[in-house]
């Protein structure tokens, strides 16, 4: 059985920092490149960031580029989103997903459409 499971969020003041983890069962992380989208109240689901079964492509938002850093320990069979000088905009559930079959590199990583397998999603708010 396929879960991920998302960890990490909380409350944080602007400028502050967290650590967000995906831990995956059920397949070998090795195989799958993984994704980090987000969703806040009344918004559609944004693509944050993606990261490559073998971490040699690293995809950002826009929104994000030099203020969060992706990566991931398949010994651990998990995908981290390290997420510095955090904003109040950047208020959302966090979800974690990966495709329905071993994909090494996402040719289109910002679509939730091409992914299959979704986390249950943690909550990170930023706010003073």
């Amino acid at each position: 059985q396929v879960q991920l499971v998302e960890s990490g969020g909380g409350l944080v003041q602007p400028g502050g920092s967290l650590r967000l983890s995906c831990r995956v069962s059920g397949f070998s992380l090795d195989d799958y490149a993984i994704g980090w989208f987000r969703q806040a109240p009344g918004k559609a689901r944004e693509a944050v960031s993606c990261i490559s079964s073998r971490d040699n492509i690293r995809n950002y938002a826009d929104s994000v580029k030099g203020r969060f850093t992706i990566s991931r320990d398949n010994g651990k069979n998990t995908v981290y989103l390290q997420m510095n000088n955090l904003r109040p905009d950047d208020t959302a559930v966090y979800y974690c997903a990966a495709p329905g079959v071993p994909i090494a590199t996402m040719m289109i990583w910002d679509s939730p459409s091409e992914y299959d397998y979704w986390g249950q999603g943690t909550q990170v708010t930023v706010s003073s």
